[in-house]
């Protein structure tokens, strides 16, 4: 039989290292994506970030630097209009009106592809379970 002074030892270690519920976790949520995002179209030749969410209605800017670039959708619905000519040293806009996956490209430099993740405007409780 435990001592009740055992017990409340143990009961005390118990909760000092979080011993919740099986299969409960703490820490930060991932949170929803954010309104705003920049793309940097690179000397090297590349799309940074890629891919890059951002929520339904939300803008991702594309900077130009010091090497011309341009960016062409891929024809899908929803998708905004395409940033034609040599871009550089300039900065321009496209807001992001509808949920899905657009991809893009750089029609000066053939392989410079990138994407933007347009999530939901609405963040709910999702539980993170496995289906236990």
């Amino acid at each position: 039989m435990i001592s009740r002074q055992y017990a409340l030892t143990f009961l005390a270690i118990l909760s000092a290292c979080g011993g919740g519920a099986a299969g409960s976790t703490t820490g930060p949520s991932a949170g929803p994506p954010p309104m705003t995002a920049t793309v940097n179209a690179t000397p090297d030749i590349a799309f940074n970030p890629s891919p890059v969410q951002i929520v339904s209605g939300g803008t991702i800017t594309f900077a130009f630097g010091s090497v011309a670039h341009n960016v062409y959708f891929d024809a899908v619905s929803g998708a905004p209009a395409d940033i034609p000519g040599n871009n550089a040293g300039t900065s321009v806009s496209r807001t992001f009106a509808s949920p899905g996956t657009y991809g893009y490209s750089c029609h000066i430099h053939p392989g410079m592809r990138g994407s933007i993740v347009v999530g939901a405007t609405t963040t709910g409780d999702t539980p993170m379970g496995g289906g236990y």
